[in-house]
Parts: C-alpha cells; structure tokens; sequence
C-alpha cells in the first residue's frame, strides 16, 4: 500500500462502527417490529414472490429463523403464501397490502430519524455523504463472501 491508498481495514471498521451505531439509533418501537422483520418484509415486497429458501439467502439467516421471521409476517397479515406453480409441494410468499404499509411506514420512521441525526452537520458533511452514497449501495447489494484475514 501506498501513503495514497487508505487502509482498507481501517475504513471498514470505522464503515461498520459507524453504521452499526446508525442503525441501533435509527430502529423505533413504535412499529414494535424488528429490524430482520422489517428487512425480510421489505425483501418480499420488493423481489416477490418468493419461496422461503430464496428469501433466505437474500436475507442471509437460516432457514429456521427465516420459517420464525415468516410466521410472524403470516400471523400479522402482512404476507400471503400460495403455491408454488412450479412445484406442488412448495409454497410462495408475497406481500400484502398491510405487508406494504408496514414497509413504508417503517422506512418513513427511520428515515425521519436519521434526518434528525445528520440535521445538525454541515452542508459540506451532507455532501460528502450524498457523494459516498452509490459505493455504499453497491457495497450493500454486493454478494456476502467469507471474511478474509486481515494481513
């Protein structure tokens, strides 16, 4: 590494330090559903119809915690299961229109309070997170692969 390159660990500890304290700032009891609800809720509304194992990669947990995450959607209404077309004994997921309100309100929230959390930076520091924003994406929507040791 050159003095030019950052140093890559170092960025994403602070990256993952800061986004952790984000998010743990940002989550609100008001909607009363976490956030692994909220974020397979939110996956089906936007990729479904999906089966279960699908939406379990997505969402990166196991299989049982994905069948707990699904009940409770199903017992709050917020999805429907059907059929799966393509396979008789499999079923799919979509979400309803209670599912899409909750999406919405949920994002409305934490959207509200990170507003609240970057309301007092600079114009400058808005900016620089405006600019930081399409890496960040890209950096969320990457494939998961195996952590590599650090050298």
């Amino acid at each position: 590494m050159t003095d030019l390159d950052p140093d890559r660990t170092e960025v994403a500890a602070r990256l993952a330090a800061a986004v952790g304290r984000i998010n743990r700032r940002a989550r609100t009891d008001s909607a009363s559903l976490g956030y692994g609800i909220v974020s397979a809720l939110a996956s089906i509304v936007q990729h479904g119809p999906l089966r279960p194992g699908d939406l379990s990669r997505i969402e990166v947990v196991t299989k049982p915690t994905m069948t707990r995450i699904l009940t409770e959607l199903e017992q709050r209404g917020f999805i429907a299961r059907d059929p799966d077309p393509r396979d008789g004994r499999a079923f799919m997921v979509s979400a309803t229109q209670a599912g899409m309100d909750a999406v919405d309100t949920a994002r409305s929230q934490r959207t509200g309070i990170v507003v609240g959390l970057i309301a007092e930076l600079s114009p400058d520091d808005v900016d620089s997170i405006a600019r930081a924003l399409d890496a960040l994406e890209r950096v969320a929507q990457s494939p998961t692969r195996p952590a590599t040791p650090a050298r």
